[in-house]
C-alpha cells in the first residue's frame, strides 16, 4: 500500500479541491523524477569508462647483439604498479648499477598487478633491432598512473655468431624492470614499448639482459581518432 504525500487526504466535500491538489502533485514529483534519471545517467555516464588498453611491445638497440647469431627471450607476462605519491620520477640517466640494484628486489612492491600473456610469448633480439618491435599481447587495464613495468622473463635461448652457445641471464634472476611511467586512459590504448639487449659481462663470456631506458617508450593512442602522442624514457 503506498503512503499518500502530507496534505493530500480527499473527502466527499472537497473532492473537487483534492483533484486540482493531486495534479499538483503529479506535476511536481513527476518534474523531480525526471531531473533524478538525469543526474543518475549523468553519474553513470563518467562511471563507465573506468579501463584502457596496454600493449605490450620488446625491442632491442645496439649492445653487444652483433655477437650473436640468435638470442631468443621467452616471457610469460608482465607486472605493473600504480604510482604512489613517494614513488619518483624515473630519468633516462640511469647507470646499469642502479638497473642491477632496481631488478634484485623481486617482492620489493607487494601492491604491483600480474598479468599473463594467453601463451608465453618469445622474440629474437636479433631480428628486432633498430625501429622493429614486436607486439607480445594487449590487456585491460584500470585507468591512472603506473610507476614502472616488469618484463616476466622466464628463459632465454641464444647462439652466438661463431656456432657456440650463450649464457644470457637477467639481472639478479628477477623479472625485467623498466623505470618509466605511463598512464592508462579511459578509452585509448596505450603503447609502452620496452627495449634491451644483452650486455657482456667482463671475461666470463656471459650476457646480461640490460633494459635500455633512453630508447624504452610510451605511446598513446586515441580509439576515437589515428592520432597518438609519444614520449620516452
Amino acid at each position: 500500500m503506498c503512503e499518500r504525500p502530507v496534505g493530500w487526504d480527499v473527502t466527499e466535500r472537497d473532492h473537487e479541491s483534492a483533484t486540482a491538489t493531486r495534479r499538483d502533485y503529479l506535476r511536481v514529483t513527476g518534474g523531480l523524477a525526471a531531473a533524478g534519471v538525469a543526474g543518475l545517467a549523468g553519474c553513470m555516464g563518467g562511471a563507465e569508462a573506468t579501463t584502457g588498453t596496454l600493449a605490450t611491445r620488446v625491442s632491442d638497440q645496439p649492445g653487444d647483439i652483433s655477437d650473436f647469431e640468435t638470442c631468443v627471450v621467452t616471457m610469460a607476462g608482465f607486472w605493473v604498479a600504480p604510482e604512489s605519491d613517494g614513488d619518483a620520477t624515473a630519468t633516462s640517466t640511469e647507470t646499469e648499477t642502479e638497473t642491477e640494484t632496481s631488478s634484485d628486489g623481486e617482492d620489493e612492491d607487494t601492491d604491483r598487478e600480474y598479468h599473463e600473456f594467453e601463451e608465453p610469448r618469445e622474440a629474437d633480439l636479433v631480428e628486432l633491432q633498430g625501429d622493429r618491435s614486436a607486439l607480445l599481447g594487449e590487456h585491460e587495464l584500470e585507468t591512472g598512473t603506473y610507476a614502472y613495468l616488469q618484463l616476466d622473463v622466464t628463459g632465454v635461448g641464444a647462439t652466438l655468431a661463431d656456432g657456440g652457445e650463450a649464457t644470457v641471464e637477467t639481472p639478479g634472476e628477477a623479472p625485467l624492470k623498466f623505470n618509466q611511467s605511463f598512464e592508462i586512459r579511459a578509452d585509448e590504448r596505450t603503447v609502452f614499448t620496452a627495449d634491451f639487449t644483452p650486455v657482456r659481462r667482463g671475461r666470463s663470456g656471459s650476457y646480461l639482459l640490460q633494459p635500455v631506458a633512453s630508447e624504452t617508450s610510451v605511446r598513446y593512442e586515441s580509439t576515437a581518432t589515428s592520432t597518438a602522442t609519444e614520449t620516452s624514457g
